[in-house]
């Protein structure tokens, strides 16, 4: 059996398919997805997508996507960025085009196991990762095993009330357009250059981000917490408010052996989705 395993991140914008060998992506392809598009489309692009990288030689496809999944018979559902994926049965249809083991979760689940299998989560028992993009993920990692919950949902704050709106609102991307009518890119830019206004809007976004990650410390206390997307690359403007939030919290001996840090596996979550299929081999 080849060692080869097929990962897939899927997004509303784009899809990501590596082919991961020896805990490295050795063939990737990058596309836009075809998020307005009919189901069956955007299945076959995916099924040609897995063809260009490799036709046969792998021994199972692992796939993350951004929304509910039926973990066992592999159902994806009421994708909000693919508006066609209401319903769509992707493990049967890629287990019967390739005769391979498909295995399917929330691609923040994908993320925190990246994290957990080769990057600096290693080391910890009991974590939690974050994705910081266009939406806020949680994937948690407990007692070593991925902890999915009903339909791939566990840890979805994003939903949870915070302030006039949400957390997800208040701590992912949609911060800096709803609350400055700025992308987080242009932000990050300005912070650069040290402007004043943008690093005053990283302080108050890490302050938001601070006070979500207390309700993870509550209900989860981890060992560690690691955060991935686009906003992560802005972690240094962020970093001194978000800790200092943390620091108010009332079990000083919790909070000082936690670890807050941005993930720095690249590709983590190609590989995270590549390690589902070793962890179904283990079940």
């Amino acid at each position: 059996m080849s060692n080869k395993i097929i990962g897939i991140d899927i997004g509303g914008s784009k899809t990501h398919i590596g082919l991961v060998q020896d805990s490295k992506v050795i063939e990737e392809l990058i596309f836009p997805t075809s998020a307005n598009a009919p189901k069956d489309q955007i299945v076959t692009e995916i099924i040609q997508g897995i063809k260009q990288i490799s036709d046969s030689d792998f021994s199972g496809i692992g796939i993350g996507v951004p929304g509910l999944v039926d973990e066992d018979k592999g159902i994806i559902y009421d994708l909000w960025n693919i508006p066609s994926w209401n319903e769509v049965h992707l493990k049967a249809h890629l287990e019967d085009h390739f005769k391979k083991p498909v295995r399917i979760t929330n691609d923040a689940n994908t993320f925190a196991l990246g994290e957990k299998k080769y990057g600096k989560g290693k080391a910890y028992k009991n974590l939690v990762g974050i994705t910081l993009g266009t939406g806020f993920g949680t994937g948690i990692i407990i007692n070593h095993e991925l902890y999915s919950g009903t339909l791939s949902s566990a840890g979805e704050l994003a939903d949870i009330p915070y302030l006039d709106k949400t957390i997800e609102d208040y701590c992912s991307g949609k911060f800096f357009q709803s609350q400055y009518d700025m992308e987080g890119r242009e932000v990050h830019e300005m912070a650069q250059k040290g402007n004043s206004d943008a690093l005053k809007i990283f302080e108050e976004y890490g302050t938001h981000l601070g006070n979500a990650i207390r309700i993870i410390i509550n209900v989860l206390s981890p060992e560690a917490i690691f955060f991935g997307g686009s906003v992560s690359k802005s972690f240094s403007f962020f970093e001194n408010s978000l800790k200092n939030k943390i620091d108010s919290f009332p079990f000083k001996r919790v909070t000082k052996k936690l670890i807050i840090a941005p993930s720095e596996t690249f590709n983590v979550s190609i590989l995270g989705s590549a390690a589902l299929i070793n962890l179904q081999k283990q079940e």
